[in-house]
């Protein structure tokens, strides 16, 4: 006779605890597991929910989501979920395909000598494959593999300023070179090729750069001296060539920066790499057992200017970039950019060196849309139990400390009918999320809706009833899968009883962030913006980062469409996450559109500041149309986001730890091979926490989980 299916609880419904639930309940394991996810609220996602506003059907997002091309275990998971959602002919995201497109187009912005800001954009080229696809080989990532990346890519930027007449393309670079160092090269030139038909005086200065046979032989017997180290003591021999090989490439950079500052750029993406080789040689990153996790101690600013990278290097836009990225200022400060460098160096060399298709993936509706209306349908499909409305409060060992015992569960609100919570709504043929619960399904629905009650703020205390979970008659395993900002407050025991849960909780940091949306009237092309679509970080706080979005428009329901959409966002520093958060981002961003926005958009100003008429959808007249708009401060603790301090990585526990024997984690907050937050380590740590309980999927199948 068949043992029952094993009820596995996971709280929690965003990528991490999706990832986990859609691995448990493949078809493979036969029905072994019987799962139930507990969600606070109306709507999966977490930080990544998205909701659809009643009147326009626009999309609200807790900010920004990029997808990027080495995502491939997300790509796989989502992959997976359209192929077995199988949505009939004529649906508006009927394939993987309709979901996720390209985006070739990033940038960053820098502030020069003079005080001015100027736009470094760059196209990345279309990679061989798509995310999710099987690799030829089983692991194709390793440091020395990197190494060689790196070397090709210095190679080819120096031929480049030394061939100044010619700019290369993707099909003349090395065949292991990848579209980003092309597109680097193309970028970082644009602005010299226009001035290489000026005085023969200048181009003499050019002449200076070429660095003839013996530099470029340096390079070739570096590679060659990296490719045959075994050991990590064998690196002192090719750390000297570098050490000559960086002395020769500087001085003659230094010549030509005297009098040509349009090669700057050229120059910081070479100082970049020759700090990476060095550092990674030095510091014996090639055959440790750690990889890069041995770098983490280091913040990667200061680790690349401890391997000789100069201080205009370091706060380059590009580094400057990386913080941005991940949201890297402790305490929301931009004061303090913290980041571990191994994980800011691993993030660089699958970003740039293992991407497939493209750089970055536009989502064509909200996350909501996309990924957990997917994943909600297939999973339920499957018999999986969705608990809404159910926030967990605390969890309780054992007496003897070996296994969790009891979950405080409270009902947030209860369902009419048959207690069952249908949460999505139709928006142009496309299930979505709402940007509020459903009030008509809940009992006393017409009273919280008039009392604006909303389930996933903080400081909710409404009560429809109370659970008490046992193990044995309500669950036999449990998945934590909620955002770390909540995870002290609801493991006390768990903390008091283990130090690495102690200790995990007190050196891993969270950082709020805040983000707003406008629609416009006019397109960003109207408005002074003579560049292709884009996501462009590195300029002004408090928003550093913009994204062109109008891929969305023809998915909203607006009876008039509006002509483009943008996205802002940045960290919102601690000493704004008070009970006013909300308003100070809503001033933060009538300042920033006053004040700020003329640089990317020229037109949308005039002499009194931003032209307030050319918001879509608002009612009114000057600042007040804003409130038509939609904006976040994103500070409760579920939904702050999770940083990569140096020191703190090696805290982080893994799913995989059974100090708990029926009790596991999953988030991008936990330790799973790649530590930053992202939907990547999400998925990779849902992953993990199937495999813990179930033994599947294999290691070997979790794709970078054995990275270095």
């Amino acid at each position: 006779m068949q043992d029952r299916a094993k009820r596995v609880s996971i709280f929690g419904g965003g990528c991490a605890g999706i990832a986990a639930a859609f691995e448990l309940t493949r078809p493979e394991h036969g029905g072994a597991f019987d799962v139930t996810i507990y969600q606070m609220g109306w709507r999966l996602g977490g930080k990544g929910a998205s909701g659809r506003d009643a009147a326009t059907g626009r999309i609200e997002e807790h900010g920004l989501h990029l997808w990027m091309g080495f995502y491939e275990n997300a790509f796989r998971f989502m992959r997976d979920c359209y192929d077995e959602l199988d949505r009939p002919e004529g649906h508006p995201m009927r394939r993987f395909e309709d979901a996720f497109k390209p985006d070739n187009y990033v940038g960053v912005t820098e502030k020069g000598l003079d005080g001015q800001w100027s736009n470094w954009s760059a196209y990345f080229p279309p990679a061989a494959g798509q995310p999710g696809d099987p690799f030829a080989v089983r692991n194709p990532f390793s440091v020395k593999g990197y190494l060689t990346q790196c070397l090709h890519l210095l190679r080819t930027l120096l031929l480049s300023v030394q061939d100044k007449g010619h700019l290369p393309s993707a099909e003349g670079s090395p065949a292991s070179l990848t579209g980003a160092a092309a597109s680097l090269i193309t970028s970082l030139l644009s602005t010299v090729r226009s001035d290489l038909t000026g005085t023969a005086k200048r181009a003499a200065r050019y002449g200076q750069l070429a660095l003839g046979a013996l530099i470029l032989e340096a390079i070739s017997v570096l590679q060659g001296l990296i490719d045959g180290v075994t050991r990590n003591s064998d690196a002192a021999k090719p750390a000297g060539v570098l050490d000559q090989l960086s002395g020769a490439i500087r001085y003659q950079f230094e010549l030509l920066l005297a009098t040509d500052p349009e090669v700057r750029r050229i120059w910081e993406i070479v100082d970049t790499v020759l700090a990476i080789i060095r550092g990674c040689l030095r510091e014996g990153v090639l055959f440790s057992p750690q990889g890069f996790d041995l770098l983490d101690k280091y913040d990667w600013r200061e680790w690349l200017k401890s391997h000789g990278a100069a201080q205009a290097t370091i706060d380059s836009a590009f580094i400057r970039g990386s913080y941005d990225l991940l949201f890297a200022y402790e305490d929301g400060d931009i004061s303090k950019p913290q980041l571990a460098a191994g994980q800011a160096l691993r993030g660089a060399m699958r970003m740039f060196f293992t991407y497939r298709g493209a750089l970055f993936w536009k989502m064509q509706a909200g996350m909501g849309d996309v990924v957990f209306a997917p994943a909600y349908e297939v999973l339920k499909a499957r018999g999986v139990k969705f608990e809404f409305f159910h926030r967990l409060d605390d969890i309780h060992l054992s007496d003897d400390k070996t296994h969790v015992e009891t979950l405080d569960v409270t009902v947030q609100a209860e369902v009419k009918e048959d207690g069952t919570y249908d949460p999505l709504v139709d928006v142009k043929g496309l299930p979505c999320w709402p940007s509020l619960p459903n009030y008509d399904q809940l009992k006393y629905g017409r009273q919280l809706a008039k009392a604006g009650w909303n389930p996933e703020e903080a400081d909710d205390d409404r009560t429809a009833d109370i659970k008490a979970l046992k193990v044995g008659e309500d669950f036999d395993f449990a998945v934590l899968a909620v955002g770390f900002g909540a995870v002290p407050g609801l493991c006390g025991e768990l903390i008091a009883a283990d130090p690495k849960w102690k200790r995990m909780t007190e050196e891993v940091k969270t950082v709020a962030t805040q983000a707003f949306q406008v629609w416009l009237t006019k397109n960003v092309d109207d408005l002074g913006w003579d560049e292709p679509p884009i996501n462009i970080s590195g300029y002004v706080e408090p928003f550093d980062t913009w994204a062109d979005m109008r891929q969305l428009i023809k998915v909203e329901d607006w009876q008039d469409d509006p002509k483009s959409i943008a996205y802002f966002c940045s960290v919102l520093p601690d000493t704004q996450t008070g009970e006013n958060a909300h308003e100070i981002v809503r001033q933060s961003a009538i300042t920033f559109l006053n004040r700020d926005v003329a640089h990317f958009w020229p037109g949308a100003v005039n002499e009194d500041g931003f032209d307030w008429d050319l918001l879509a959808g608002a009612e009114g007249s000057g600042e007040a149309r804003f409130d038509s708009q939609f904006w976040t401060a994103n500070t409760a603790p579920t939904e702050r986001y999770v940083l990569s301090l140096p020191g703190s990585l090696e805290h982080r526990i893994s799913p995989l730890d059974n100090r708990f024997d029926n009790f596991t984690i999953a988030g991008d907050w936990t330790g799973c091979g790649h530590q930053a937050g992202c939907v990547e380590a999400a998925v990779m740590s849902g992953l993990l926490a199937a495999s813990a309980l179930s033994g599947a999927p294999q290691l070997s199948h979790i794709i970078g989980y054995d990275h270095p």
